[in-house]
């Protein structure tokens, strides 16, 4: 495995390193080199000077170097769905699933800058500025710093790294600490490219260290994923940068008395605790209508207990360990604290010992105060309730700090319209769970969601500045 970093376009050893050990079974799987401050600033340094050149690449440069990385994801599946499976926890099915995806995104953004163009704009709106014109293009807006989570350690890497390339700008990445395996491969990939070699560089580095890039002012753009305090203090601290935060949710759906019982049914066992709900747009709350409500919880239920927990490692696993042993006595004490105030616990939440994790649990109507009603779980957690209809869904949808995606399933087109009109989130899901996402659709939310919007072309759009020339036809030569 690969444990240097890769900066100024070299792989480079440091002082300091850090184990990365599987969640499954604490095993070391790896020792990988760790960045201090003066290797940032070589990055920051590198990536200023290779701006130069990015900017001026031809599309076709940047289009053909998307591809073959796209080819390359898919060429190479077996070994990174292993190794991400390995250091995230992730059972291999979904790990398979995030290469296929990551491939499509750099696949995408070799599409998107094929076909993306300027604009011709009318200015002879008056008789001032007859015989004028305009020229829209956009402008690639220099080095861009990317800090990833560990949930995705591929998939979401590429959301920052595809469109960064497609635009001309150099990228730096920070990988999630406890999964950088998986990072660092995408970059080996990127060194056999045509491109210039610092457009991209990852970086494993301590949050402290990280720091040294929210301030500096080299650094033209930070988008972060990740949890709600640290992405608004980064914000904050962020100064004239821009700044795109894609910072999580406790994703809803509705299930109304005239959907298609069984096929939500199979959905939501997914949509809840797929990657045991380690997911922003994992369901945590589900609301149901009365007059289903019963039925559609013994059925719900009743394929949970089909799902097969054990090693990730394995193709038929559907639930495996939490990524840390901090981040699970967290979840539990949050069952603790439901059960306290009363919730029901339909099903699990207990810690399976045998395959150390958290057995996948549905709360019936937890109260306003519980801590897993005031947090994004991410957690094999489903929070259910019972509700009137679809207005009361709603609201109590929107009750809520979040605003990421929510998914309905109904067949009354009423109902479909009043939700896109009223739902206070990114995304809406009709006929399907929250967590359904696809590389080249607009993602990210409103309230502590975070802001901007990733999905190829639309990170693109912040990753660039509009430019308009304008031109006097009046005094062209004839």
């Amino acid at each position: 495995m690969i444990n240097k970093i890769f900066v100024g376009g070299k792989w480079i050893k440091t002082k300091n390193s850090i184990d990365i050990v599987n969640p499954y079974n604490n095993k070391k799987i790896s020792s990988v080199y760790i960045a201090d401050k003066s290797i940032l600033n070589t990055a920051i340094k590198s990536a200023v000077n290779v701006f130069e050149e990015t900017k001026s690449l031809l599309t076709y440069q940047r289009s053909e170097a998307l591809l073959f990385i796209s080819n390359e994801l898919n060429r190479r599946r077996n070994e990174i769905a292993k190794t991400l499976s390995k250091e995230s926890g992730k059972p291999l099915k979904y790990a398979f699933g995030e290469v296929t995806r990551a491939a499509s995104t750099f696949k995408v953004a070799s599409e998107v800058i094929n076909t993306q163009g300027g604009e011709v704009m009318p200015l002879d709106i008056t008789p001032a500025s007859g015989n004028r014109f305009g020229v829209i293009k956009r402008f690639p807006i220099g080095p861009i710093f990317g800090i990833c989570p560990f949930n995705f350690p591929l998939n979401l890497v590429a959301h920052k790294v595809a469109p960064a390339i497609a635009s001309g700008n150099p990228i730096i990445i920070k990988p999630a600490s406890k999964v950088p395996l998986t990072a660092l491969i995408l970059a080996d990939i990127f060194d056999k490219t045509k491109l210039p070699k610092e457009t991209l560089q990852i970086i494993p580095c301590d949050r402290k260290t990280a720091d040294e890039f929210i301030s500096d002012e080299r650094i033209k753009m930070i988008s972060f994923t990740g949890s709600v305090p640290i992405g608004w203090d980064i914000k904050n601290r962020s100064g004239k940068k821009k700044v795109v935060l894609e910072l999580g949710g406790d994703a809803a759906v509705y299930i109304d008395e005239s959907a298609d019982m069984d096929y939500a049914v199979k959905r939501c066992v997914i949509g809840a605790f797929a990657y045991s709900g380690q997911v922003c747009i994992s369901i945590q709350r589900m609301f149901i209508h009365e007059k289903i409500y019963d039925e559609f919880i013994l059925k719900f239920v009743k394929e949970v207990k089909k799902l097969i927990i054990g090693n990730p490692i394995l193709e038929n696993t559907d639930i495996s360990s939490i990524i840390d042993s901090k981040n699970t006595k967290r979840i539990l004490n949050w069952i603790d604290d439901a059960r306290l105030n009363g919730s029901n616990i339909i099903y699990g939440g207990k810690f399976d010992k045998k395959n150390n994790t958290i057995l996948p649990t549905i709360i019936e109507n937890p109260s306003a105060n519980c801590l897993i009603m005031k947090n994004e779980a991410f957690a094999p957690i489903v929070n259910v309730f019972k509700v009137k209809d679809g207005t009361v869904a709603i609201k109590k949808i929107n009750a809520s700090q979040f605003g990421l995606q929510a998914g309905i399933f109904t067949n009354s087109h009423e109902l479909i319209m009043k939700a896109f009109d009223d739902l206070d989130v990114g995304g809406l899901v009709i006929n399907d769970v929250p967590t359904f996402r696809v590389d080249n659709m607009p993602y990210g939310g409103v309230k502590d969601s975070g802001f901007g919007r990733e999905g190829v072309k639309f990170a693109i759009d912040d990753m660039t500045e509009i430019k308009i020339m304008v031109i006097n036809q009046n005094n062209v030569r004839k």
